[in-house]
This record gives C-alpha cells, structure tokens and sequence, in this order.
C-alpha cells in the first residue's frame, strides 16, 4: 500500500494547488481591507519600512537595533489589529490562512510527513482500492433490517435477530458519536455472512466524512505490513509510513483476523498493535469468525486480555446473508 512516485506527485501538486489558492485568498481579503480602510495601506507600509530601517541599523552595529523593531512593530501590530476590528474585520483577516496550519500547506514539518499528508495519503490508497465504492455501498443507508429474522428468539439472548440487530446499530452509532471524546474499541464475531463487514464499512464511512483518519486493512494484509516492515532489507519510507500509520491512525479496521497463517510472529505483533493503540489513545474494531476462548487459543492470553478488558464486544447472529438473499430471491 506504498504510494508510487506518480501518486505521490499527485499530492504534492495537490499543496501547490492549495499554497496559490492561498494567497489568492489573501489577496482578496487585503483588497477588501485596503478599498474599506485606505489608511491601513500605510500603515502595511510603515511596517515594512521599520523591518528594513532596522536591518540597516543592525548591519551598522546598532545591538539595540532588534529590540527597538520589536516594540515598533508591536505598536504597528496594534493599531493595525485596532482598525480591522473596528470595521468588522477579524484581527487575523489580512494574514495567510492555511488549510493545515501545522504545515502551513507544505506536507511537511521538521522535515517529516504531515498528519495531513498521511491523511491525503490514505484517502488516495482508499480511492484506488476502491474503498471508498465499497462504503458507498455498503453504510447506514443502504442496511436493510429484511435480512433478520423478527420471529423467533435468539436462545440464550431473548430477542430476535432483527431486534438484536436494532440493537447493535444503534451501538455502532454511539460509538461514532463519542468518537471525538474517547476513540473506543469494538470486537465483531460471529459466523461468515451476518454482517460484521458491512457494520464497519458503516462506521468507516462516517468516521471518514468527518475527516478523521481511517485504515481498513484484512488481517492478511495487516501482517503482510507488519512483516515487510521488519524484515524488508530496503530502506522503504512508504512502508515504514505505513507501519506508523496504523499505529497512529484515528481508526484501525482489521477484518477477518483469524483468516491470516498465524505463528508467534503475528500473535506478537497483534499483541504490540493493539497495546500501542491503547496507549496512544487511538480506536480499533477487529472482526472475526473466532469466540473468545479461540481467539485466547490462537494469540495467547495477552492478546485475549486486552480484548476482554478495553474492547466492546458485539456478537452477531444468524445465517449468512447472501445464502438468504439467493434463497428468498432479494437483491
């Protein structure tokens, strides 16, 4: 999931774009300041007249020479910020707006890749792996209760299918809303086909139209990272990015974990995952086929143990759905 040179070149002029747009805003907005309030044209211009005067003094020797700019451009600053208020303007009106202000548009801090990059980055990968036609599909929407039987009882849970279905939904939605607040944690299980896919393809879709940051990776291709970062003898950023990323990112989707060739190797590195996670204070919803007592089996019982105590865990039920779709003839 590495950027090409091409797609990263897409996104670099995608800054560009938005540095011209920029300062063509801020150009609109000095215009409009200048037609309202002539007066304030001098006084821009006597702010850049005492920034030279003092390089001057300085150049000659004057050590007081920056302490006295200081003060004279704090005073200018001033009644510049005055003025603007004073016709309605907010005091910052006239200054470079930025769409990433940690950045300042450039992709770029201390010569590291932006959150906002990472976050262009992902939403180009999403757009080319066809993700995003997946959760056009597949959200809150498009789910259908028809599929969920309203009948019988769940033996041992007391509501039926379409009611237990009710029920999650509706968890599924407090937890987007508290997202800001605390990024929880959600465990799926159950069998093939009852809809923990499509939950989270629900959850992603909302959570990335609020622009927070989301990866939805198989857990095949989550070890698949995993074990290219660490054993990979190239010096490959895109994939040591991406390794960060999942660790940092808003929302870590892994679905289907169970379905990857599983050894001490992935079971180590789930248990760093989701422990990093944790502390970073980041959420994550995993999906699976597995009950608990398998998933203990499978990754040991540290694993288990961070599930058990941070995730909530939302089993599902019923038969898979496209056998009923194909038996009761629904699309």
């Amino acid at each position: 999931m590495a950027l090409s040179n091409s797609q990263y070149d897409s996104i670099i002029r995608d800054y560009q774009k938005q540095q011209l747009q920029n300062k063509h805003e801020q150009d609109e907005r000095v215009a409009r300041v200048y037609e309202k309030i002539p007066v304030m044209r001098e006084l821009e211009d006597s702010i850049s007249t005492a920034a030279v005067r003092s390089a001057r003094r300085l150049l000659d020797g004057d050590s007081g020479a920056l302490k006295a700019l200081r003060e004279e451009l704090s005073d200018l600053r001033e009644q510049k910020e005055l003025l603007l208020k004073a016709n309605g303007f907010p005091a910052d009106y006239m200054e470079m707006h930025y769409r990433c202000p940690d950045c300042r548009d450039t992709g770029y801090v201390d010569g590291r890749k932006c959150h906002c990059f990472r976050q262009a980055q992902m939403k180009l990968l999403y757009a080319q792996s066809n993700i995003e036609e997946i959760v056009r599909r597949e959200n809150f929407d498009t789910f259908s209760y028809r599929y969920f039987d309203d009948s019988v009882k769940i033996p041992g849970v007391g509501e039926t299918e379409a009611e237990h279905m009710r029920e999650v939904v509706k968890l599924c939605r407090q937890f987007i809303e508290a997202f800001q607040e605390e990024k929880g944690n959600l465990l799926f299980t159950g069998t093939t086909g009852v809809g923990k896919t499509f939950l989270t393809n629900c959850i992603a879709k909302e959570l990335m139209e609020l622009y927070y940051s989301v990866i939805y990776l198989s857990a095949n291709d989550l070890f698949d990272v995993f074990s290219k970062n660490k054993f990979s003898y190239q010096d490959d950023d895109e994939m040591k990015d991406m390794y960060e990323f999942i660790l940092d990112c808003d929302l870590l989707i892994i679905d289907d974990l169970g379905t990857e060739l599983n050894n001490s190797f992935t079971s180590s590195q789930l248990f760093y995952c989701i422990n990093e996670r944790l502390i970073r204070k980041k959420g994550t919803i995993i999906s699976t086929n597995l009950s608990l007592n398998m998933l203990q089996d499978l990754y040991t019982d540290r694993v288990a143990s961070r599930i058990m105590s941070n995730y909530r865990m939302i089993p599902l039920y019923g038969e898979d759905i496209r056998i009923k779709k194909r038996r009761k003839g629904l699309d």
